[in-house]
């Protein structure tokens, strides 16, 4: 029995450092995304991208560390990554974040 639980246990280490080598190639084909993107709204899903990517980076960290302490982590990463993506999404439609009408 413990054969097969060692056996998990480095497939689990393999395939999650195999991950976080392709999550990285990802993060560095993404920032050349965010730096010479063709336009601004390409920019703002490649930066979209790039937070999913690190909430992704947290996870297996999470695994490979087998704590439970990242999950905050992971959910404070995912409540600023919308909060910025409304933000770049309003400033690309309007071209200002906050109104300042005292209509």
């Amino acid at each position: 029995m413990t054969n097969i639980m060692d056996f998990t246990q480095n497939m689990v280490e393999v395939v999650s450092i195999i991950c976080i080598i392709a999550i990285s190639i990802s993060l560095v084909l993404l920032l050349y995304r965010v730096i010479k993107g063709p336009s601004n709204p390409d920019r703002a899903v490649a930066l979209d991208a790039i937070g999913v990517n690190i909430m992704a980076l947290a996870g297996l960290l999470a695994v490979l560390l087998v704590t439970t302490y990242f999950n905050d982590v992971i959910l404070l990463i995912g409540i600023l990554l919308f909060i910025g993506t409304i933000a770049i999404a309003k400033f690309l439609e309007m071209g200002v974040i906050i109104d300042h009408d005292m209509d």
